[in-house]
């Protein structure tokens, strides 16, 4: 008795299509009824998915799997085209279900796997079918810009819009939202993570129900044109047809705009102001530069209170002069700490403390701390090393050269062993059990010495390991104290406490210097220094 499986894929975008899927699903079990020597196994079904693609295939990757199994020895499916339109994946799996001792018939082409020339006719089959999906892609591609020229909507619901029937319709209630989001930004002049702190305290909710708003958040509503009522398509497309992986469309497709194309939600005068609101705080690097790496502190500066990096933001001062500040990301997004309306403690009381021109003094003091200590330091790191070689040495007393012998004699011992093997004495599986533990043994003694040779190595480049650490630390001091890209190199971390505390630490040196930022309440006496760096507490 043949076990039969029966592969079946329709398209659920047309009715017949749709009415079809029953109809060959009752098709093959009533053919294989008819056969005396056929049992049905299964019949594996996927409905409305494309056929160019294995990969979303729930029902075939499972079939596939059985077949593995041994579940069943024949599958009958209605054509190529049915099974793939990938002629690799066709080819691919079929020699694959053949190896596996199960076949495929093919029973609109008259292709059985389990014949000789199948695969000849199978190649040809399939790449007409494969031609045949590249033909129908570009048909569908045609006909849906042809739709989005009249102004046919496709794409998913957002707030504040409805998406159905290729028609955008105003949801009220998310509408209210984006109104509010552009008045607080275009009106009131609030920054994004201002307004996501807001809207998460007032329980508003973005478009999947979250409560939870960022900064991004915000951004991609104020640039989403569809809120001044037009409409721009083709801002993602599919190069390739069989991937069907889809990719931002950078100029290798126009763009389809139409203008006034639906009911708006805000009026275009606000939209005209945000839009030059953005390019301008885009231009002050209030947009976008928190995460970038072109800066000496940029991801260097670390809050102590929640671990969060700190972010940058350009301000502008009553006179008209811009300056740099550092902000912990919890507190600027999440305001200071506290307890939410479900309890959950949330935001940081770190704050917005750090002006770049202060960390610069702060890292330069760091550096003049290095010059006056510069002995001591050297003698510091190479301490160091040497506990670390003296540690190694206590810890694990082996010689090279003892370590060696004892390899020497395993190896005898292994010769040994096959000369007792060639004369009789002992049989091929004895030999083995007996080598292979030699084996591990020699595989032990060389780690040990490779250890051994190395801490010998160590203890032997011990004054060139003082001269080298000489030679770093030197140039570290005596580099320009005002060059980014040596403070760049330099810099490991910086660390900035609630209390006003921050903490230095350079690359490869085991020291930190304390310092502590003075209140600005006490300098207002020197506006042009509203934050002064003290003296460093202490070195660790």
């Amino acid at each position: 008795m043949i076990k039969a499986a029966a592969y079946c894929r329709v398209s659920t975008d047309r009715d017949d299509q749709a009415n079809s899927f029953e109809s060959q699903q009752r098709y093959f079990k009533e053919y294989i009824g008819r056969r005396p020597d056929w049992e049905l196994y299964q019949v594996y079904a996927d409905e409305g998915i494309t056929g160019t693609s294995t990969k979303k295939r729930a029902a075939f990757n499972r079939m596939i799997a059985d077949a593995h199994q041994g579940k069943f020895q024949l599958i009958l499916t209605k054509e190529v085209s049915r099974f793939s339109r990938n002629i690799l994946d066709t080819i691919s799996y079929t020699r694959e279900l053949k190896a596996l001792g199960v076949g495929v018939v093919f029973m609109n082409d008259g292709i059985s796997t389990l014949e000789p020339d199948a695969e000849l006719r199978l190649s040809i089959m399939g790449s007409i079918a494969q031609e045949e999906s590249r033909k129908t892609s570009t048909r569908v591609k045609w006909g849906q810009t042809r739709q989005m020229e009249r102004g046919v909507v496709f794409g998913r619901s957002l707030l504040g819009y409805d998406v159905k029937n290729g028609s955008l319709t105003i949801n009220s209630e998310g509408a209210e939202i984006v109104r509010l989001i552009f008045y607080k930004y275009g009106v009131e002049k609030k920054g994004t993570t201002v307004i996501a702190r807001e809207l998460r305290e007032a329980g508003c909710r973005t478009q999947n129900g979250s409560v939870k708003w960022a900064p991004g958040h915000i951004v991609k509503i104020l640039k989403n044109e569809k809120y001044v009522g037009d409409l721009v398509q083709k801002k993602t497309i599919t190069p390739d047809y069989l991937s069907h992986a889809k990719k931002y469309n950078h100029g290798e497709e126009e763009l389809v705009i139409i203008r006034d194309h639906h009911e708006p939600i805000v009026d275009r005068e606000l939209w005209d102001a945000v839009q030059r609101e953005l390019k301008k705080r885009n231009r002050n690097g209030e947009l976008g530069e928190g995460h970038s790496n072109r800066y000496v502190f940029s991801g260097k500066i670390k809050c102590g209170e929640c671990g969060a990096s700190f972010v940058s933001r350009k301000k502008i001062r009553k006179d008209g002069s811009l300056y740099r500040r550092w902000s912990c990301y919890t507190a600027t997004s999440e305001g200071l700490r506290r307890s939410d309306a479900q309890g959950n403690e949330t935001g940081c009381d770190v704050g917005k403390l750090l002006r770049e021109d202060l960390a610069f003094d702060i890292l330069r003091q760091s550096l003049a701390a290095l010059r006056m200590d510069r002995e001591g330091i050297i003698q510091n790191v190479t301490s160091l090393a040497l506990e670390a070689v003296q540690i190694g040495e206590e810890g694990n007393a082996d010689r090279a050269e003892e370590l060696e012998y004892e390899i020497s004699q395993l190896n005898r011992k292994k010769a040994d062993v096959l000369d007792a093997f060639f004369s009789g004495q002992i049989t091929k599986e004895e030999m083995r059990l007996v080598n292979q533990r030699y084996d591990g043994e020699l595989e032990t003694l060389q780690k040990r010495l490779e250890a051994a040779r190395a801490r010998g190595n160590i203890t032997c480049e011990t004054e060139q390991l003082r001269e080298d650490v000489s030679r770093l630390v030197a140039g570290i001091v005596n580099g320009k104290a005002d060059s980014q890209a040596l403070c760049k190199n330099v810099l490991d971390r910086m660390v900035v406490y609630k209390d006003r505390k921050v903490e230095v630490y350079l690359n490869l040196l085991p020291q930190k210097w304390t310092f502590t930022l003075e209140n600005p309440r006490k300098s207002q006496n020197n506006p042009s220094v509203p934050i002064s760096v003290s003296r460093p507490l202490a070195s660790a």
